[in-house]
């Protein structure tokens, strides 16, 4: 609106300053003369204006009429097109102004104004494979789907402009939901063109989506003989898409084709907690425990997990406590210090009835970072020692409240998932799960309150006073329950420590 008023404005300066120059012209007397080859002109200072505008007017008709006799004799020598470039050059000139402002429209985000200009170089320029693709990208931006995919039809009869036609049909589709026909769209532009990296990209988006696992695959193979991606992270998709095949095949009762996927996927990435866990498990089936335990101890290095923990107790389950408790010495020895391992040491102290040991080994961790898991370990050294069911309530409650810790969190999206999947369950990327605290508050589940009675023993009446007695013997617990109802409230405790962690 300003900007249409300061045209006005303008105009109607410019108007008044040639009227009052005109009028100053009439006013002012005097003559002009003009002495050429012995004749002598005289002019009245208008008429003077007069003929220079038409003199000027005279110049600018000599060239064109210039321009044109050149075109004619081009034409004569054999230049079929020099008359009608002749005609059409202002015409395009202007076409090509306009595009270039479409250009200039669309790249700073002005969907309507780079419409507009690829309307007008489409009328000036016959260059449809120039406009329909910009009017296409326009329409796009400018969330017009069906004057977009009209303009992206108008592009495949031409050999020149049928990949990007596709490429863009692919975009609206998958923007659509329609992820089968996006996909087939996307493999004909592939076919096209096979080193064309953003269809590739979204090639590999789509398939991952639609899990056609073997399919990423191939599209990944490409990928890496164009030299698209680096070789870690081919490796890496690769070791992921392996995993993927495994848990497919476990899920359609291939077991033996299951094993030989997942022991891939580990040799590909053996810091890949699933492909670890997995490959350890087809490991120890076939009785190579020692293999299964390096291969866990490998990856715990990198990242300790609860499913980790899970499967090298799964290697050996009929040990006693203090033979599993010596074991897990090596698996924890290679992340030492790192909250996971302390709470596994806890943990084992706990089931060996080694209440001192696990205080040591949990140290100020619940304190410094205080977890669901941590605080009920707490909780159960506190219950194990004979403190008061008050103490180890307050214990509870706080763990009822607190973070539940490390989680399954996508990259890309911030979603939390209960379990691995080669594909976020939110925005559908690839390969996007990373076991680490989320970097948001967390809604914390109510199943999380049953860890009260686990611990204190009271499932429906109200926990009893602080006991005044001094304390127990060895073989009896503060509450007065038997030895075996204690192992089977702490072994309680320590799988709902374990369940919270992995979900």
């Amino acid at each position: 609106m300003l900007w249409s008023i300061l045209k006005i404005l303008a105009f109607l300066a410019i108007a008044v300053a040639l009227a009052f120059g005109a009028s100053w012209i009439l006013a002012t007397p005097g003559q002009v003369t003009i002495a050429f080859d012995g004749r002598e002109f005289t002019l009245t200072p208008i008429g003077a204006l007069v003929g220079l505008v038409v003199l000027l007017a005279a110049v600018f008709v000599l060239l064109k009429l210039l321009g044109l006799l050149l075109a004619v004799m081009r034409f004569l020598l054999g230049d079929e097109t020099a008359i009608s470039r002749y005609f059409s050059r202002n015409r395009e000139r202007k076409g090509f102004s306009a595009y270039s402002d479409g250009m200039l429209a669309l790249a700073s985000g002005d969907s309507k104004g780079a419409l507009r200009k690829a309307q007008r170089a489409d009328r000036l320029l016959d260059r449809p494979e120039l406009t329909k693709l910009l009017a296409a990208q326009a329409a796009e931006m400018g969330g017009d789907r069906d004057k977009a995919f009209d303009a992206y039809k108008q592009l495949l009869p031409d050999d020149r402009t049928r990949a990007a036609g596709i490429e863009g049909l692919a975009r609206l589709k998958r923007d659509e939901g329609d992820l089968p026909t996006a996909m087939a769209l996307a493999k004909k532009a592939v076919a096209l063109r096979p080193d064309n990296e953003r269809m590739l990209r979204m090639l590999f988006d789509l398939q991952t989506r639609q899990h056609d696992w073997a399919g990423a695959r191939e599209t990944l193979t490409s990928a890496m003989h164009a030299r698209q991606l680096p070789r870690d992270v081919g490796t890496r998709r690769d070791a992921v898409l392996s995993l993927a095949d495994a848990q497919a095949a476990a899920a359609a009762g291939n077991q033996a084709g299951a094993d030989e996927a997942a022991i891939q996927a580990n040799r590909l990435a053996p810091t890949l907690i699933p492909a670890a866990v997995l490959a350890a498990q087809a490991q120890a089936r076939t009785g190579n425990k020692r293999k299964a335990t390096r291969i866990l101890t490998t990856a715990w290095a990198g990242t300790p997990h609860p499913d980790i923990a899970e499967a090298f107790a799964g290697l050996e389950p009929d040990e006693t406590p203090a033979q599993r408790r010596k074991r897990f010495a090596t698996l924890v020895s290679a992340a030492p210090g790192r909250p996971e391992s302390r709470m596994v040491e806890t943990a084992l102290a706990i089931k060996a009835e080694d209440f001192p040991a696990a205080r040591r080994a949990l140290g100020s961790l619940a304190e410094d970072e205080p977890t669901a898991r941590n605080l009920t370990l707490l909780a159960a050294i506190e219950r194990g020692q004979g403190a008061p069911d008050a103490v180890v309530s307050g214990w509870l409650a706080k763990a009822i409240t607190a973070s539940r810790g490390p989680r399954w969190v996508c990259t890309n999206c911030t979603g939390i998932q209960a379990a691995w999947t080669p594909v976020c369950e939110h925005c559908g990327a690839f390969d996007t799960l990373d076991w680490r605290t989320p970097p948001h508050a967390e809604d914390q589940d109510l199943a999380e309150a049953a860890m009260l009675p686990l611990v204190t023993g009271t499932l429906d009446e109200p926990p009893a006073a602080a006991p005044e007695a001094p304390a127990p013997k060895a073989d009896v617990r503060p509450d007065g329950r038997s030895p075996e109802v204690e192992d089977a409230v702490l072994a309680s405790v320590a799988d709902n420590a374990r369940v919270a962690g992995a979900n």
